[in-house]
């Protein structure tokens, strides 16, 4: 499909029903309406996600949609767990640390978009972005600001996306305990400062989010920060490797009653991807 975004105002601020707007797409260009939104633009660590979801178009709407950051975790997982179940297609897309610092925290975003639509089991007619339009989605889409608290399809990406995101996120806590990721899931938070004020960076850590303060902390003189090619390991030369990713979430799912491993492992295979290591990665999926 040739690209020609829009944007168009949110047609309301529930989302418990199809909008006028995906009522109107249906008729119009075709009844696979895909939603789209990503979570994770603003932490100081972890990868950016984005979620696709198509949900089938004679089906009334899940009861208590909304967007994701308006629920609570347990409404947010019980709603995450009914969308993949209602769901013709929903896939996930990662872009890791490297990409965030290497391409900007916009180009990976679009790149975790681009990742998540190309794993849709079936081909949307129509794209419903929230936000403003993406020149370089590479399909054709309808962006509407503040379409994750108005629009039934970006508001179920919405919710497991940020499930996804999450739970990521958690794992990686178990090792890394002094960041507070099990709670703050990698924002600038008070213990995530004093965590790494006490202890340093992880391999897991942006270095082009990271206050100010805090870039000493991430190479000599000899590596700077504005070189974002060299600054994929912490501040003892390591990187991230993608098996700890993985280990990480296998112990997370061993203990956990969340679903969704498959986009889990996707989420995962990206991050493996960007650190050109995908063959270490041991990660089994449903």
């Amino acid at each position: 499909m040739a690209e020609t975004p829009r944007a168009v105002a949110a047609p309301g601020r529930r989302s418990r029903r199809w909008s006028p707007l995906e009522r109107m797409l249906r008729e119009t260009a075709g009844p696979y309406i895909a939603g789209i939104d990503e979570v994770g633009r603003g932490p100081l660590a972890g990868p950016v996600v984005a979620c696709a979801v198509v949900m089938p178009p004679d089906a009334r709407a899940i009861r208590g949609v909304d967007d994701s950051k308006a629920l609570t975790v347990v409404e947010r997982v019980r709603l995450a767990r009914q969308i993949r179940e209602r769901a013709i297609a929903v896939s996930v897309g990662a872009a890791s640390v490297r990409e965030i610092d290497r391409f900007n925290i916009y180009h990976a975003t679009v790149l975790a978009m681009r990742r998540a639509l190309a794993r849709l089991r079936v081909a949307p007619h129509h794209v419903l972005v929230d936000g403003k339009p993406f020149r370089t989605l590479g399909v054709e889409h309808t962006a509407i600001v503040g379409g994750d608290a108005s629009c039934y399809s970006i508001a179920c990406a919405s919710i497991v996306a940020k499930v996804t995101r999450d739970r990521l996120m958690q794992a990686l806590a178990g090792r890394y305990p002094v960041y507070g990721w099990e709670r703050n899931v990698g924002y600038g938070t008070r213990t995530h400062l004093a965590g790494l004020d006490a202890h340093g960076t992880t391999p897991h850590h942006r270095r082009s989010f990271v206050p100010v303060r805090q870039l000493g902390l991430f190479a000599s003189p000899a590596t700077p920060p504005e070189h974002p090619e060299r600054m994929e390991g912490t501040d003892r030369g390591e990187r991230a490797e993608p098996t700890e990713i993985a280990d990480s979430t296998e112990a997370s799912e061993s203990s956990s009653p969340l679903e969704g491993r498959a986009e889990l492992a996707a989420l995962v295979r990206d991050v493996a991807q960007a650190e050109g290591d995908e063959t270490r990665m041991q990660v089994r999926t449903l």
